[in-house]
């Protein structure tokens, strides 16, 4: 299914100014400096704020329009959102939590096995590590049964190990679920490991050489010069 997004809105610095496709099913990393325009490209898509102009198309859907007077409300477009801070309702346990998302609420035991967090199922969310905690949002994010999934720099503030191993559940959730993943990190070799697409973004717009810019050669090795060579940085504008 065809991601298609050609959209402008202004920003405090600058315009946000982006027009990119991507088939489905495909992990696109948004990567760039801090204050890019990443978060609010992946809040248009999400349709928690809307362009000045332009279009959001995914598959048959029109979800916004602007020449058209078209907008799609987020609860209509299908679509499970992970944040960097952490989302869950404090005063309920984990299986509650992600009960409140669910279509079928018989998956939520698969969701939180799956997410190797069934035996927290009775905690709350303040006695639960960080990881812990972003694995319960993603299993709420997921109960939803959602046709994209959003990934707003997810594991930025969790320790390498943990961050290693939700990177592999990434990697393995791509597989199973075969919906588009649209991911945000600041983190180049998180970037090149999970990515079938990375689009850089500076100051608002596609920048296909900042990957390239920003990896020195020296610093990247044989092995980084080769994932970068390899990475599609961006679809079409």
């Amino acid at each position: 299914m065809l991601l298609q997004i050609d959209i402008a809105k202004q920003l405090k610095d600058f315009e946000l100014n982006v027009s990119l496709r991507s088939e489905s099913p495909r992990l696109t990393v948004f990567i760039g400096p801090s204050g890019s325009g990443k978060t609010s490209l992946i809040r248009l898509v999400a349709g928690l704020d809307r362009p000045a102009e332009g279009s959001i198309r995914f598959g048959d859907d029109t979800w916004v329009d602007t020449a058209a007077g078209v907008f799609v409300p987020p609860q209509k477009r299908g679509i499970g959102y992970v944040f960097q801070e952490y989302t869950l309702f404090p005063h309920l346990d984990v299986y509650r939590n992600v009960a409140f998302a669910a279509k079928s609420p018989g998956k939520v035991d698969q969701l939180l096995e799956r997410l190797c967090i069934g035996h927290l199922r009775r905690r709350k969310p303040d006695t639960l590590s960080g990881g812990e905690r972003q694995r319960c949002a993603l299993c709420q994010a997921l109960a939803s049964e959602p046709r994209m999934l959003l990934l707003d720099e997810p594991f930025s503030a969790l320790d390498v190990m943990t961050r290693r191993d939700l990177r592999e559940e990434i990697k393995v959730l791509k597989v199973d679920l075969g919906i588009p993943i649209l991911y945000i990190t600041h983190d180049i070799s998180e970037a090149l490991y999970l990515a079938d697409d990375i689009v850089p973004l500076v100051e608002g717009r596609i920048d296909r050489t900042w990957l390239k810019r920003t990896i020195a050669p020296a610093e990247a090795g044989a092995a980084g010069r080769k994932a970068v060579r390899e990475t599609k940085l961006a679809l079409s504008y």
